[in-house]
């Protein structure tokens, strides 16, 4: 005897052994034996073989009409053998009654499982609905197969390219449009991204990493809300002084100002004047709500996406000619010793004489030039309205506050590597396109006019940062415990010394209308400014302020994504400037080796790449190299070695004067996009960061 069973929802038939009360032992075909609960056995037959009644009951399945079995079903539950009665006769075959057993339990849709070998009839309207579903289905399978095979023969569907960046980076798995590239790509042994550019979907490099960029950072797009800037209602004082700003000549966003008082009395006056947006705009308004969005100014070679509307920006920006309300810190010096005497903070409208642009005057400006009264340029166009003896001694200052620093750093600050300056021909500041004529020029890094700044900023976000600790005033620090290798930069509410700037707090407060770190930090300030020793009871965020944990939280991750984009793009226009300029070979220095190879920097441009083939060279060893592809979509570049330009002695000295460990996670290739890239902690306008 043979019986019919279901295992797990499938069926099975084979040879009876023995049966008893509760179950039966039953022999398949293939000789392995199974205990089956009798409450399983469906049907019972003498011949024909289990395997030939399996074969002639689905071959018989498939001919079922599901439409006309429907109609013929008792509207309450059955058995599988009952509807073969009303379906194919009053005395069924077992072949029948197996085939419709079959047929129905493949047929959800159609009969609803009631138990074994029981069913139920669906609903003409849930049948509808099943229908219509798995038609939609099919339609679903035949445009992904559709998809499939033109992806596969070079043309991307445009329903496709709509979805090219979520496909890539953030993609539904259970899209058609994710199915379809996935299954293309198997079928074309071609990874996703290469299979996509093949086939057209990726029009343009650069707007392959401009898209990516907003789709991951900006999916609403870059536009602002109409937002109006409110009016500063504080009477302020108007300041005695005339300050001046020092930016790149593509900068709008004018934070900072300096002012020097009292030079040739022996008393000097140091002015340090930050743009006062928090003196108007508000925790928790509109405009506040629009900045903590974005948390930062992205910068990128010729373009810039704001923190805020740019309206907004140039109610409080520093403009050259106007009053302009400020946040000001001033440092009173001995003029002969520099030392610091007392500083005090001021709530003010201080009158800006002239706004410097440090890309029209690093050539003047010069350390000679400074330092030396009888020195002359053979053409000075220094602004009447800015004394040379005010930046002879903000340089003296700068140089002084550095080498204080140095000392509590343990070792000198190194600027022996140049800054690069992009800019693309003709763009004036619109949205590049991406074919454009590109320029790079070098700037030595600690030019004076970066020193000046860079060291005013220090002073101003390390003062305030120890004066808001004083007052018990919770802000956003910038800490590292030690220079050692591996301890980073954190951010975090307490005044923690920064082992890399040498001060004992740090607190971004210079750059309110670019960072928004630095706009709740002014709040803070301006707090601390109006209440003194009852601001923690004033100021808008207390100590343990959940709130501001959750700004650092979203601020880090946020700057970190900024930056990588920022060095990508730096990356991407190099690359282009390599084929522009027809430029097949570099002068390189060695600074890390790799499994295979080294990686080098470009002696003249800001390119680091691998060469292969070539282990073992010194860090410093400098290399003309032939430039292999540019890969414009991934990034990448590498060279081959063509010789080498310097002795091992030679590639010694070099070694000790590089400064080791510096930037030797520099982005190459694919990776510069992902990276989180440091920025340094202080911003001095470089035309990278218009």
């Amino acid at each position: 005897m043979f019986v019919l069973f279901e295992d797990a929802g499938k069926f099975l038939a084979g040879r009876v052994l023995s049966e008893a009360d509760a179950s039966t032992q039953v022999e398949l075909d293939s000789g392995k034996r199974v205990k089956v609960k009798n409450a399983n056995l469906l049907l019972k037959f003498d011949k024909p073989a289990p395997a030939d009644l399996l074969r002639q009951a689905q071959a018989l399945g498939a001919t079922i009409e599901l439409e006309l079995a429907w109609e013929f079903a008792p509207e309450d539950e059955f058995g599988f053998a009952d509807l073969a009665r009303e379906y194919f006769s009053a005395n069924p075959t077992l072949e029948q009654q197996a085939a419709m057993l079959f047929c129905l339990f493949d047929a959800p849709h159609y009969f609803r499982r009631a138990g074994k070998g029981r069913f139920r009839k669906a609903t003409a309207d849930i049948l509808q609905l099943a229908l219509a579903a798995i038609e939609k289905k099919k339609a679903v399978a035949q445009q992904i197969a559709d998809w499939t095979q033109a992806l596969s023969t070079g043309d991307c569907p445009p329903a496709i390219r709509e979805q090219l960046f979520k496909i890539l980076f953030k993609p539904d798995k259970n899209a058609p449009e994710y199915k379809a590239v996935v299954e293309a790509s198997r079928a074309t042994h071609k990874a996703p991204l290469d299979l996509l550019q093949q086939a057209g979907a990726i029009d343009s490099p650069y707007q392959f990493h401009w898209k990516r960029f907003l789709f991951e950072n900006f999916p609403k797009g870059t536009d602002f809300p109409a937002l109006q800037a409110p009016p500063i209602l504080d009477e302020l004082p108007l300041a005695n002084v005339q300050a001046f700003s020092i930016d790149d000549s593509a900068t709008t966003e004018i934070d900072d100002a300096l002012s020097v008082q009292g030079l040739g009395s022996g008393i000097v006056v140091l002015g340090i004047h930050i743009a006062a947006p928090g003196l108007a705009v508000l925790p928790g308004s509109a405009i506040d709500l629009a900045g903590r969005a974005r948390l930062s100014t992205v910068y990128m070679p010729g373009y810039k996406v704001t923190m805020l509307p740019d309206a907004v920006v140039q109610s409080y920006t520093l403009q050259e000619g106007k009053d302009c309300p400020a946040v000001s810190l001033y440092v009173t010096l001995d003029e002969a010793t520099l030392a610091i005497q007392s500083s005090v903070t001021k709530l003010e409208r201080v009158p800006i004489a002239v706004n410097l642009r440090h890309d029209q005057l690093d050539a003047i400006v010069t350390p000679e030039w400074l330092e030396n009264p009888a020195f002359e340029h053979a053409n000075t166009p220094l602004p009447a309205r800015i004394e040379r003896s005010q930046l002879s001694f903000l340089f003296r200052l700068a140089k002084q506050l550095k080498a204080q620093r140095e000392v509590v750093r343990g070792k000198p600050e190194n600027f022996n590597r140049p800054d690069y300056n992009f800019k693309l021909v003709g763009n004036d500041g619109a949205e590049p396109k991406g074919d454009e004529q590109v320029q790079i020029s070098v700037r030595q890094r600690g030019a004076p006019l970066d020193l000046i700044v860079a060291e005013a900023m220090i002073l101003a976000n390390s003062s305030w940062g120890q004066w808001m600790a004083e007052l018990g005033v919770p802000g956003i620090y910038r800490s590292q415990a030690s220079l050692a290798p591996g301890v980073k930069v954190r951010m975090g509410t307490k005044a923690l010394p920064h082992a890399g700037i040498g001060v004992p707090s740090y607190a971004w407060s210079s750059s309110p209308l670019r960072r928004y770190t630095d706009l709740v930090n002014q709040w803070q300030i301006i707090a601390c400014a109006k209440h003194g020793r009852t601001a923690a009871l004033a100021a808008p965020f207390k100590p343990r302020d959940t709130e501001l944990f959750a700004i650092i939280s979203a601020f880090d991750a946020t700057y970190a994504a900024y930056n990588g984009y920022q060095q990508g793009m730096e990356r991407f226009w190099t690359l282009k400037y390599l084929h522009q300029q027809g430029i097949t070979e570099l002068v390189v220095s060695v600074f890390k080796e790799i499994p295979g190879g080294v990686l080098v920097r470009a002696d003249d441009l800001p390119l680091v790449l691998p060469v292969m083939g070539v282990p073992g060279l010194p860090r410093g060893a400098r290399l003309r190299i032939r430039l292999g592809t540019v890969d414009e979509i991934a990034l990448d570049v590498s060279g081959t070695l063509l010789e080498r330009l310097d002795s091992e002695a030679g590639a010694d000295a070099a070694q000790a004067q590089e400064p080791e460990g510096e930037d030797d996670d520099a982005p190459v290739g694919p990776i510069a996009l992902a990276m989180d890239l440091s920025e340094p902690e202080v911003a001095t306008g470089t035309a990278t960061t218009p």
